[in-house]
């Protein structure tokens, strides 16, 4: 009940005097908490004229006789001057019940409308007007009341409720860049309202063209980047965290390529790759080379021998990766592609992810021949690029989404489907993909996250649109090529429309995938819907559903969100997660390791642990010992932390980074569980770390459960496992995962 509405009812409460308690609940009752409730009516014979309550029957009180004329009619009139919220109303029939003059004769016409309908809401009508003041014969002197503009509110079934009218949501797109013609399309498909130079006050979204700190000065709102994406997304940061992720799940991270970061591993390369054809003289690979900060295929060349490599000698050594070419991807026409998949990563906490069920299919210009030393230098046989291609004599411009060299990715299935191929099963292992690449991303996004927004400091959510280049083997097992932190997404295409000179023409096919994906994520995350997206939570003790058979084209889902909205179709974002939780929770072992370094970090918005934390770490879960004294913890911060320093010599802080913090924790946990799998040791570790560090109620609960995993003796007849390195996939065998690793 609004507060105008509790006043009413108050100073309507003082009017009350003996002998009037009838009028004053009915009074009451037209301006309560809901319709008044009519006893019931005397029968009366078919065609008798509605009685002074506008029922067909004379009214009784619950426990007396019937309540005289003027009274009923007084309530009749306050409840029509309160109720209807009409100026004429107000100004009539309210006064004059209130002023108890005539009100029972006049409110008979008056009040007609109300005596025969027999729905409970009245119909708002006539601009507001102020009650005068009035004198009652008792001396009580009723205020006047203002009442609010008929047009913001109505009166629901329950009772009276002010619903001011929707505002459209806000949109600052001053820093969108290339994404903005799409961006406009979308909004004005959602009628919301953009502010192309800024706003002074706060908007409710900021479209950033490349980082989350395009505009540093937001406090309030979402932006559609997130702090440390950028960073995380290049090339050597990304297979750091995938190798982390091979590290633990070997058999799960099989759909990334090998791969060795440069300079740094040049000498590590170069051993394993002669070593693996000294045992396998037939072995013939061919690899590719990456620079860590390249895009649109800038820099990218092929390679069959280690001494191939082009780095510049010393400080100025170029970084870059290299990776296992994959040399039987599936063809379509003679022709190589890949796939570009829009993912939505919604929020980190819970973790939310959305695939766009379209995508883009992108072709080679030239038919795919093996490498060779005679074709290794031509790009638009091997590489799939857009940006490379579209400069071929042979690129294909096409308004049809299934012809053409950039086609959309459902044409592909269909044709795929149309000579037998299991096209849903091609789907949920692209799922799969998507969703461990994020995992493997997320520890470290939070730690970056705290730091440009720690908990409890104003500052705005975030959300973020990324690009997956994917490769479809010739066995149709997808590999992960690159995720991209800003996709392009235009729609519109470089075209020569005479010899030097070039125009944007639209591009059909890049706006029927891009402008979905756009305008359907902000939808998702649209403020005014939070509150009525219905997803499953993280840990939700609903059913959730397997990836297994997971389809492009499904029915529209409760937990996509709002489906039908100013005449849109249904949303083409798909949620996967947490969706396919139950599949997956189990790969967050490195988050969790996160989770304890970000709590150890102490001072809110660094990223760098100390020596201090670490010790703190390490004493508060209890992990020294005789053999393993504070002498030895530091001796171990000081190497690990040195070492990493000396990779990431762009680092803000000094101090031990995620990477190097989670490398100690594999350390440690080898140290302490020396009989288990490298996987199962850590998890030991986590646990006994945690419980440590719960409250002494929860810690009775969980040490049984750490000591009987830890005492838990191995199976007659297994080896013990091997004790590894810390290094990161230092220790991996050399020839059977070179050519297993996405091949099987």
């Amino acid at each position: 009940m609004s507060d105008h509405y509790v006043k009413v009812r108050v100073q309507l409460e003082h009017m009350k005097v003996p002998g009037r308690a009838l009028e004053g609940e009915a009074v009451e009752a037209g301006v309560g908490e809901g319709p008044v409730q009519k006893p019931a009516a005397e029968p009366v014979p078919p065609g008798a004229p509605p009685g002074p309550d506008g029922a067909s029957g004379r009214r009784r009180d619950a426990g007396g006789p019937p309540a005289p004329g003027r009274s009923a009619a007084k309530g009749r009139s306050a409840r029509s001057a309160v109720g209807k919220d009409s100026g004429d109303v107000a100004a009539n029939g309210g006064e004059q019940g209130l002023d108890g003059g005539q009100g029972a004769a006049e409110n008979t016409s008056g009040d007609a409308s109300d005596r025969n309908s027999s729905e409970p809401t009245l119909q708002v009508q006539g601009k507001p007007k102020v009650l005068q003041g009035k004198t009652e014969s008792n001396g009580v002197t009723v205020p006047s009341i203002q009442l609010k503009d008929a047009k913001s509110q109505y009166i629901k079934d329950e009772g009276s409720k002010l619903v001011k009218k929707k505002r459209p949501v806000t949109v600052d797109t001053s820093k969108a860049k290339t994404s903005l013609e799409a961006l406009k399309v979308s909004i004005r498909q959602l009628k919301w309202k953009e502010f192309p130079l800024g706003r002074r006050v706060a908007c409710d979204i900021y479209w950033h063209g490349v980082s989350f700190h395009d505009n540093e000065n937001i406090v309030s709102g979402q932006v559609n980047k997130f702090p440390g994406m950028i960073e995380m997304l290049r090339k050597i940061n990304l297979s750091r965290a995938v190798r982390t992720m091979q590290e633990l799940f070997p058999e799960e991270y099989n759909f990334y390529p090998r791969s060795w970061i440069m300079p740094e591993e040049f000498q590590l390369f170069n051993t394993q790759i002669r070593m693996a054809k000294d045992s396998d003289v037939t072995w013939n690979p061919t690899f590719i080379v990456k620079p860590d900060g390249g895009s649109q295929g800038d820099g990218i060349y092929l390679i069959r021998d280690p001494r191939d490599l082009r780095l510049a000698a010393g400080a100025h050594s170029k970084h870059a990766i290299v990776q296992e070419y994959i040399q039987k991807p599936l063809l379509i026409d003679k022709l190589k592609f890949d796939i570009r998949l829009y993912v939505l990563v919604k929020s980190l906490e819970p973790l939310e992810i959305y695939i766009a069920k379209e995508g883009l299919s992108r072709f080679c210009t030239e038919p795919y021949q093996e490498p060779s030393p005679k074709n290794l230098n031509r790009v638009f046989m091997h590489l799939t690029n857009y940006s490379l291609n579209v400069h071929s004599g042979n690129f294909i411009h096409s308004d049809s989404y299934n012809t053409g060299s950039k086609r959309t990715f459902s044409s592909v299935l269909y044709r795929l489907a149309s000579k037998g191929v299991d096209i849903k099963r091609v789907w949920s292992d692209i799922i799969s993909l998507v969703i461990k690449t994020v995992i493997a991303l997320v520890p470290e996004l939070k730690v970056y996250y705290q730091a440009d927004i720690p908990p409890g400091k104003p500052g705005p959510t975030c959300f973020q649109i990324l690009g997956f280049d994917i490769l479809l083997m010739k066995n149709l097992k997808p590999v992960l090529l690159e995720v991209n932190a800003n996709p392009s997404m235009r729609i519109e295409h470089e075209q020569e429309v005479s010899p030097g000179v070039f125009e944007y023409v639209p591009s059909p096919v890049d706006e029927e995938v891009k402008v979905g994906v756009i305008r359907d994520t902000l939808r998702l995350v649209d403020p005014a819907q939070r509150k009525t997206l219905s997803l499953l939570p993280s840990g939700s003790s609903q059913p959730q559903e397997n990836i297994q058979g997971a389809g492009l084209h499904d029915k529209a889902e409760v937990d996509d969100g709002p489906q039908v909205e100013n005449n849109l179709p249904s949303l083409c974002l798909k949620q996967v997660f947490p969706k396919y939780t139950k599949q997956f929770n189990y790969l967050r072992l490195v988050e969790r390791i996160a989770g304890l370094f970000v709590r150890f970090l102490g001072v809110k918005g660094t990223m760098r642990l100390g020596p201090t934390g670490f010790r703190t770490f390490i004493r508060n879960c209890k992990l020294s010992n005789s053999s393993f004294s504070m002498a030895s913890v530091d001796i171990l911060y000081i190497d690990i932390t040195r070492r990493w320093t000396g990779m990431v010599s762009d680092s803000r802080e000094a101090g031990m980074s995620l990477q190097a913090f989670v490398e100690a924790f594999f350390y440690l946990a080898q140290r302490r569980f020396k009989a288990l799998p490298l996987r199962e040791q850590v998890l030991s570790l986590l646990e006994l770390c945690e419980v440590h560090l719960e409250s002494p109620e929860e810690k009775r609960s969980s040490r049984s459960t750490v000591e009987r995993k830890t005492m838990a003796p191995l199976p007659l007849g297994s080896p013990a496992a091997p004790r590894k390195s810390p290094g990161y996939g230092l220790h991996q065998t050399l020839r059977p995962t070179l050519k297993g690793n996405v091949e099987n």
